[in-house]
């Protein structure tokens, strides 16, 4: 089961990556990792950077996929994006933190989540 969930985790984030491309959005790295964590996609939208949480799920047996990114995980995100920030000099971006919810084939973009 872990490893089916991993396949349909990178499957979800190739769908939001082409959804973001489709939109306008300019990729600057996907699965960035730090020593505090990972941030699925980093995407540019016109002059904002965009730190991308992706969330798939077959079924809403467990709830909503946004529902999974809890107060614990928007900390984490926040922290591993102050991290990129700093060591990629970018002191004064404006940045969003977004989550792109993937339900079957359903997309939902959720900007501003949190």
């Amino acid at each position: 089961m872990k490893k089916l969930n991993k396949i349909n985790g990178t499957i979800g984030e190739i769908d939001a990556e082409t959804y973001l491309k489709d939109n306008g959005y300019v990729i600057v790295a996907t699965n960035y990792r730090n020593r505090l964590g990972e941030i699925d996609i980093i995407a540019k939208d016109k002059n904002v950077l965009v730190f991308v949480e992706v969330k798939s799920r077959a079924t809403l047996a467990y709830g909503r996929p946004c529902e999974a990114v809890d107060f614990r995980k928007q900390q984490k995100i926040r922290k591993v994006a102050e991290l990129y920030l700093v060591t990629t000099k970018n002191y004064y971006a404006d940045v969003r933190f977004d989550v792109i919810e993937i339900l079957g084939a359903e997309i939902n973009h959720v900007e501003n989540a949190f």
